[in-house]
């Protein structure tokens, strides 16, 4: 069953090509530049990150004959990436704390810090 129908003429499902142009002419409404592949790709990657799909599952969506090429999409993003240093930074700093059986100066000579 389609998701997208046409709304002029009768009713049919939404050829690729009349998405593409609609998708064109909302770009240029707000002058960006996404195309409709770049929707594909955010939602591969939303879809890879779900925990409740498998990528196998993911795979099939997609149409894609190697698992390979979906996973792709499992990449962490730099956005992840610096969201995650951020809230890693954001959290306070754990005292360092040694094992009570060594002595003091070994630590010291070894990594150039007292307890």
């Amino acid at each position: 069953m389609p998701v997208w129908r046409t709304r002029r003429g009768e009713p049919r499902p939404l050829t690729y090509w009349a998405a593409r142009r609609i998708f064109q002419g909302a770009c240029e409404a707000l002058g960006s530049n996404w195309t409709l592949h770049d929707l594909r790709h955010t939602a591969a990657k939303r879809m890879a990150r779900d925990p409740e799909l498998k990528l196998r599952e993911v795979q099939t969506i997609l149409r894609h004959t190697l698992i390979s090429t979906t996973e792709l999409y499992t990449a962490v993003g730099l956005d992840d990436l610096l969201d995650k240093l951020g809230a890693c930074y954001a959290r306070p700093v754990q005292p360092v704390s040694w094992p009570t059986q060594y002595a003091a100066d070994d630590i010291e000579a070894v990594f150039g810090a007292g307890q």
